[in-house]
Formats: structure tokens, C-alpha cells, sequence
């Protein structure tokens, strides 16, 4: 029992470090890993990935927020849309059976990695995704410093928190995969800006799934807690080296990572 909570508590720092030197891909590590270290379903393992990424990412977050990084209006509207559409995604989760759950994550997963993978081999070649800061729908106001609120703007980020809550009901994922394109797609923020705020709309919507988990029965916490301690530390203690060694080649390493991950969950699946 003891040594299964140590191997998870360092899982954990494992989740908890990429999330603090990526800004995102943590969540979405953490199932697989939950899966081949400890031996647990995706449905057993889902909660508890949330769990950690949550707790880590509120962590992030509350720093990002006392050095003024947060949008947190933003995060907030996002977080309430996510939070609404994460049950929808979690009794999915209960109706699918184990097999096609694992192929739909390996499927995102890769698909997310790919993504990964382009954008740090654009920042390598010098090219940026710049054609769209002329115009996406929310744009700060250089008076106040805040976002500009309109309709288009409303709309986009209601999809983005619609997607991210129910990925993080369905699969057990943070959700940063998805907000981070996103916002850099739709608004003219900082990255570092982008970054904070994404971990704080991930700490809200993924306590709203934990939070379901648990009244469901669902979350087992002599592992997750663990677990969820091990992300803070890993995050608290790889935050500090976020600036030295964070960039696009640490993102290509993790895109591998993560198909390696993909690939084996999708073989656990189809040749057992």
C-alpha cells in the first residue's frame, strides 16, 4: 500500500513539473501514466489525473494572479461554461466501455501532440502565428488593460470552456490543450498571460469534475491524494526553471512523450 502511494506521489511530480513548464499537457499526460504505473481503468484514473492537474494548476495560478498575469473575467466566464458541460462528459464516461474510452484519449492525445509538435517546429524556424492578431474577436483595451467584452468575443470563449469541460468530464484532461490554442487564436493576450489564465480556468473546471467524482463514489483518494500532492511539488519545484529551460524543444520532446503514451494505450487496447 505504502510503496503504491510513493510511486504515485512521484508520478505526480512527473505531471506536476510538465505542467508547470509547459502551461499545459500535464492532464493529459497524467491518465496514461496513471494507467501503466498503477494499473488503474480509464474511468478509476480520469478523476484522479483531475485531481492532481486541478490542484497543481490552482497552485499556478494563485502565483499568476499576485503577479498580475490572470484574466480571471475571462477565466471565470470559461470555467462556468466548462464546469456546466463536464457532467455531460462524465456520464459519457460511465456509459462508454473501457476499450473505445482508451482509443478516443490515445486519439486526442495524439491529435494534441501533433499539434505540439507544429507549433515548436514553426518557433524553430522563426515563423510566428501572427496573422490573426489583426482580427480576433477579444482584444485588450490599451486604456483599462482588460479585455474588450463583445459577442464574438462571448461566443468564443463559451466554446472553449465548452470544449475543455466536457474533455475533462469525458477523459479525465485538464483542458489545456484546448484553452491555450485558443486563446492565443482569439485573443491579442501575452503568452505568459495566456498561460496563467489557463491554469486557472483548468484549477476551476477540474474541481467541478472532482467535485461530481467524489459525490459519485468515484475517486479513490488514498491515491489521489498522493498523487495530487506530488503535481504541486513537481510544479513548485520546476516552476523556478521555467525560463531557462521551457521552449520548443522541450514542447517537441513532450509531443513524443506523448505519442509514445498514445501508441501504447491504443496497443494495450487492441492486442489484449
Amino acid at each position: 500500500m505504502i510503496e503504491h502511494q510513493l510511486l504515485g506521489a512521484a508520478l505526480g511530480a512527473i505531471i506536476g513539473a510538465v505542467l508547470a513548464l509547459t502551461g499545459a499537457g500535464g492532464g493529459i499526460l497524467a491518465v496514461p501514466l496513471l494507467v501503466f504505473g498503477l494499473g488503474l481503468s480509464m474511468v478509476e484514473a480520469a478523476p484522479i489525473g483531475l485531481l492532481a492537474v486541478g490542484l497543481a494548476a490552482g497552485v499556478g495560478a494563485v502565483l499568476g494572479l499576485r503577479e498580475g498575469r490572470v484574466r480571471y473575467r475571462a477565466a471565470l466566464f470559461i470555467a462556468a461554461i466548462g464546469v456546466a458541460a463536464a457532467p455531460l462528459g462524465l456520464l459519457l464516461a460511465h456509459r462508454l466501455p473501457n476499450a473505445p474510452l482508451a482509443l478516443l484519449f490515445a486519439g486526442v492525445l495524439g491529435y494534441a501532440c501533433l499539434r505540439t509538435w507544429r507549433k515548436a517546429a514553426k518557433a524553430l524556424r522563426g515563423e510566428h502565428d501572427s496573422a490573426h492578431r489583426f482580427i480576433e474577436p477579444c482584444v485588450l483595451n490599451p486604456l483599462q488593460g482588460r479585455l474588450r467584452w463583445t459577442l464574438p468575443c462571448a461566443r468564443a470563449l463559451a466554446l472553449t470552456g465548452a470544449v475543455s469541460g466536457l474533455l475533462s468530464g469525458l477523459l479525465g484532461v485538464g483542458g489545456g490543450f484546448v484553452i491555450i490554442p485558443a486563446l492565443n487564436r482569439y485573443t491579442n493576450l501575452r503568452m505568459e498571460s495566456i498561460v496563467a489564465t489557463s491554469l486557472a480556468v483548468i484549477a476551476l473546471v477540474s474541481a467541478g469534475s472532482v467535485v461530481s467524482a467524489s459525490v459519485s463514489g468515484l475517486l479513490h483518494w488514498w491515491i489521489g491524494g498522493p498523487f495530487a500532492l506530488g503535481a504541486v511539488v513537481g510544479l513548485l519545484l520546476a516552476r523556478p526553471w521555467t525560463s531557462r529551460i521551457a521552449g520548443p524543444r522541450l514542447q517537441q520532446l513532450f509531443a513524443l512523450a506523448g505519442w509514445t503514451a498514445a501508441l501504447l494505450l491504443a496497443a494495450r487496447v487492441l492486442w489484449r
